[in-house]
């Protein structure tokens, strides 16, 4: 069970696919019960491996934002890396404002101890950062000493990282994300299995 969720996930073949694959080896499932196992143990999965690749090896912070799209309409992932091209967080959004990138810097934020946060952020010259950064001090949850720093080409760095590579990638090959209500799960299992196999 634990293989065929590592195998979709990690790879972007189709639930038929991977049924067929299951078979070959002797295993006999249907394809819609591997879409519940999926459902059910990526989340999980996530919880389990987060605490491997999610602490951030520099103060330095990289966050953008790409658009993929879900069953045909565009939608927003926003990600974060350290200088190191280290993923920190991943944050799936229907819009792109400062109450979405609120929401994620607060998400990636949370959880962290005073020593892990950022002492920089930096981000392209969108608006929606600046903002989002300043209620977040405001409300305690951002280091008043976090400088906002908008340099474009230091977020160069996501062209090498999973985030536009890979990630976008696997999204596409699974049909576009079919299930948008079921996103989330797709999303996370895709990003924990392969921050799993970059981190070894």
């Amino acid at each position: 069970m634990l293989w065929a969720v590592h195998w979709y996930c990690r790879y972007g073949i189709s639930y038929r696919d991977l049924e067929q694959m299951m078979a070959e080896r002797g295993v006999r499932v249907d394809h819609t019960t591997i879409y519940r196992w999926v459902q059910t143990y990526a989340p999980a999965m996530e919880k389990r491996l987060r605490w491997q690749w999610r602490r951030p090896a520099s103060g330095s912070w990289r966050v953008d934002e790409t658009y993929i799209k879900v069953r045909g309409k565009w939608t927003y992932l926003y990600r974060a890396v350290d200088k190191f091209g280290n993923t920190i967080d991943f944050y799936l959004s229907p819009t792109r404002n400062t109450k979405a990138a609120k929401r994620f810097l607060g998400k990636a934020l949370r959880g962290l101890k005073d020593w892990e946060k950022p002492h920089t952020i930096n981000t392209d010259k969108a608006p929606t950062y600046g903002a989002a950064i300043s209620e977040l001090k405001t409300e305690g949850k951002c280091p008043e000493e976090t400088e906002h720093r908008q340099v474009k080409y230091l977020t160069d760095v996501f062209d090498k990282t999973f985030c536009s590579l890979t990630l976008t990638k696997i999204v596409h090959a699974v049909f576009g994300f079919s299930i948008p209500s079921r996103v989330p799960e797709r999303l996370i299992g895709n990003c924990c299995f392969h921050l799993a196999t970059k981190r070894r």
